[in-house]
């Protein structure tokens, strides 16, 4: 299965669930779209687990191949795995530059690693799946650094997360550590994520 490249406002709205981390798709039409939105009836056990499993893909932009491989590397860690799970997708390179404020969306991420606009310890890395290891810096090239894109984007940067360190001067950032569990997705019970997959 292909990575999606559909309306992302549509799927949050079937999913009740904001996928762009904004809320603005969900705030005027809080339902599920189409005629019959409204009349949803009750979800059984196995779809809340497919829907809470959807909103993390959605969220991320995975492929389904991509999202089951990164759950079966979660379990050879220590620890919890639906953690786990979260903060290996959390080290992508893609989130990373979006939560750095390089990118408004993960998309727009995804775009700039792929167009080759994105260092890693002062090498190209132009795979947006690169999973970028706690103290590595990420940093946008040179030339890229007069993209009025990028300059948009650092001015409307909203709030970064602690476990990234960005230097306004060098337009580049420090991944300090893998990040919190309260940190991360606050709504998503990935407890359910782990039964889907364990069923």
């Amino acid at each position: 299965m292909s990575r999606y490249t559909g309306p992302t406002w549509k799927i949050s709205r079937r999913l009740k669930y904001s996928t762009l981390e904004t809320g603005q798709e969900i705030g005027k039409r809080p339902y599920p779209p189409g005629q019959h939105g409204q009349r949803r009836g009750k979800l059984s056990e196995y779809a809340l687990q497919l829907q809470e499993k959807q909103k993390v893909r959605f969220t991320y932009g995975v492929n389904e191949r991509q999202f089951r491989k990164t759950f079966n590397e979660a379990k050879k860690l220590s620890g919890r795995q639906g953690e786990n799970f979260l903060f290996l997708l959390e080290s992508r390179l893609d989130n990373l530059v979006y939560r750095a404020g390089l990118a408004r969306t993960r998309r727009q991420a995804r775009q700039l690693v792929g167009h080759g606009h994105i260092l890693v310890d002062g090498k190209k890395v132009d795979i947006p799946s690169y999973r970028v290891t706690p103290n590595q810096v990420v940093a946008l090239k040179e030339k890229s650094r007069d993209l009025q894109i990028i300059k948009d984007n650092l001015e409307n940067a909203v709030e970064r997360p602690e476990f990234v360190e960005f230097d306004e001067e060098k337009l580049a950032f420090k991944y300090v550590r893998f990040p919190e569990r309260k940190e991360i997705l606050s709504e998503i019970k990935e407890n359910l994520i782990v039964e889907f997959y364990n069923r």
